[in-house]
């Protein structure tokens, strides 16, 4: 039985389209589907529950707790970690699935939704899409799945936002299987003070969880954070990309910079992904 944890806080707008996805031409009992509601106020648990899934109800936010909690319920393997705004079809889920039966740890392939972005968001894009690092990490895709070996190499996932960094760090690139024909459809800012947030968290997030392996904290090998593939790798070898470097590198430092001085705010995530209007910066 394949297990799939969704860690969800305040995630009413998108858990049932989520579920509904994955559990669409599901066979009964072929999916153990966990989702560990952390810290609501909204709609969350009420729409989750009335799939019929698994309820964790946490009162306090945070998603490395809702992740071990949900783990902690799960009771089969491959077990699959899915954000609560990612649509994964039911044939989706069992080709990942599958796929680790190869690798110990599969993802699938990112596609980005730009669908009405400004110019900010998508000249970011248009350079960020094309790092060598998504390519091969398990990050950046909203959906992890491990094997029970590859499960095994870790206990908890640490009290830290970059718990899909974390996760790719166990693994060498011949052990991470992209699965291309099963689509992850990203949700990209719809403003840019909306990507710069989400920048702000992924970076303070990859920081601290690089400081932590440096000292010992964790037992994982954390990739550096290549700070020059944006030129070497990309520019360089699409130079019509370059007016677009501007922005991207701009953005970039403006956001490393407020990373810096960031308090930890538990998720820290973007909201404006999850809402339907339109908005423009």
């Amino acid at each position: 039985m394949t297990s799939v944890v969704i860690a969800a806080h305040n995630e009413a707008a998108v858990i049932g389209r989520c579920l509904d996805t994955l559990l669409a031409d599901a066979r009964p009992g072929e999916f153990d589907v966990t989702v560990a509601a952390n810290g609501c106020t909204d709609d969350t648990v009420s729409v989750a529950a009335a799939r019929g899934v698994r309820i964790i109800d946490l009162p306090e936010p945070g998603k490395p707790g809702a992740l071990n909690a949900g783990d902690a319920a799960a009771v089969g393997f491959p077990r699959v970690y899915l954000d609560a705004d990612i649509m994964v079809t039911t044939s989706g889920l069992r080709e990942l699935a599958a796929a680790t039966r190869e690798t110990p740890a599969a993802t699938a392939r990112r596609e980005l939704d730009l669908t009405g972005r400004p110019l900010l968001v998508r000249a970011y894009f248009s350079v960020h899409r094309h790092l060598p690092a998504l390519k091969t990490g398990l990050f950046g895709r909203g959906v992890i799945v491990l094997s029970e070996s590859g499960r095994a190499r870790f206990g908890e996932f640490p009290d830290m936002v970059a718990d899909d960094l974390f996760v790719d760090s166990l693994f060498t690139v011949a052990e991470k299987t992209q699965v291309t024909t099963v689509p992850s459809v990203v949700a990209t800012p719809r403003r840019t003070r909306d990507l710069i947030r989400r920048l702000v968290r992924v970076r303070a997030g990859n920081a601290a969880m690089r400081k932590a392996a440096a000292r010992g904290q964790i037992n994982a090998d954390v990739r550096p954070s290549g700070r020059s593939s944006w030129l070497k790798d990309v520019v360089l070898r699409r130079p019509w990309l370059a007016p677009a470097a501007v922005c991207y590198v701009g953005i970039t430092l403006y956001a490393a910079a407020q990373a810096k001085r960031r308090p930890d705010d538990g998720w820290g995530r973007d909201e404006s992904s999850r809402i339907q209007e339109q908005s423009r910066a």
